[in-house]
């Protein structure tokens, strides 16, 4: 027992020299990131540009000239003569309803023309030469008087029956479908034989020329809704398509959408907007200066997003990480509400390798 006190107390003064080397060590550690090596970076300052302040709605494009076609008659469908896609020509016969029993109507109002300018023609002659007799005093009055009453009855009788006759012919023309206007034809639901009738969709024309951007502002906009605002129009992918400007504005809310219609003038090619396309329209309200920069230098972590900036600090460089508030994109760059300001240097290189901190070297700077 005496030993093992002996032994303890010999290694005590070793535990307390190990333990003072210890902290001394830990104390003289150098600062965190000085031994490493700054990183090349290329960097961009950042400056002021003109944003437009817009809102996005849903857009449809419309033809100033598009019709669908619905039959004026009941019956049959007996010929479709185009298809869809085709390009017709104004008064062009698209479809025909089977006329039979039209034209029977047709025939019987002919024959019935033919029959009263038959009478028509004796009491014309007739009414000349009892004319003439009546002149010469070898008929009465009274016979004169009923040759003319004769004469104007049969007159009013084929005029009676030529406008029924023209009432079928303009009737027998419904039985066949024609283009109002050079156009392109739709989709055809229907097909030969249908039965077909006033509710029937036939097919569609439409003039791909002349199109209108139908844009629904919410009425909380309304005051700000005015002739000539710039408009975007924008595909799905946001890619700029045209821009135009607003041409009308309703008088009137629409009470299902609750929103004021607003149209702009469209003149793109028919391979790029077509009638019915919806697409993406960014009305104009306001450009304003802000900071923008390039869409590679931002990054984004937890649903935030950040821009390193490169920041000097005792001659040293190192990559300080900033949160930003984005805008709308401008071309290849973004507009910043909030986080930078006019001449910070933003990196651009590399951005995926750094960290809070890192000691960095922007190009053409010296450390």
């Amino acid at each position: 027992m005496s030993a093992l006190r002996r032994n303890f107390r010999y290694l005590l003064p070793l535990v307390g020299l190990f333990a003072a080397v210890g902290c001394q060590n830990k104390s003289a550690a150098p600062p965190a990131g000085a031994g490493m090596q700054a990183m090349p970076v290329q960097t961009v300052a950042v400056t002021m540009a003109p944003v437009p302040q817009g809102s996005e709605y849903v857009a449809t494009i419309k033809s100033r000239r598009s019709a669908t076609m619905q039959p004026q008659v009941d019956g049959r469908l007996t010929e479709i003569k185009v298809a869809s896609g085709d390009h017709v020509k104004s008064g062009q016969v698209l479809m025909s309803i089977d006329p039979l029993h039209q034209q029977a109507s047709v025939d019987s109002a002919q024959a019935t023309e033919r029959q009263k300018k038959a009478v028509f023609d004796y009491n014309t002659s007739e009414i000349d030469r009892q004319k003439k007799l009546f002149e010469a005093g070898i008929i009465s009055r009274d016979i004169y008087e009923q040759a003319e009453q004769a004469y104007g009855n049969s007159k009013a009788d084929y005029e009676s029956a030529v406008a029924s006759r023209k009432t079928q012919d303009e009737q027998l023309a419904y039985y066949t479908v024609r283009a109002p206007f050079d156009g392109v034809i739709g989709d055809i639901p229907v097909h030969m034989g249908d039965y077909v009738s006033s509710t029937t969709i036939l097919t569609t024309v439409d003039e791909n020329k002349d199109l209108e951007a139908y844009i629904y502002v919410p009425t909380e906009r309304a005051g700000q809704v005015k002739m000539g605002l710039p408009v975007d129009l924008l595909d799905t992918g946001g890619n700029l398509l045209e821009k135009t400007k607003i041409d009308f504005i309703s008088p009137q809310v629409d009470s299902t959408l609750q929103g004021i219609l607003a149209k702009a003038p469209v003149h793109a090619s028919p391979q790029i907007l077509r009638n019915a396309q919806l697409v993406k329209a960014k009305v104009i309200w306001s450009t304003s200066s802000m900071a923008v920069v390039p869409v590679l230098a931002v990054t984004r972590q937890g649903g935030q997003s950040f821009v390193f900036v490169a920041h000097e600090q005792g001659g040293h460089w190192m990559a300080q990480q900033t949160a930003v508030t984005l805008g709308d994109t401008v071309g290849n760059s973004y507009a910043i509400q909030s986080g930078l300001q006019a001449g910070d240097k933003v990196i651009v290189s590399s951005t995926q390798f750094l960290v809070n901190g890192m000691p960095v070297m922007p190009l053409g700077a010296q450390s």
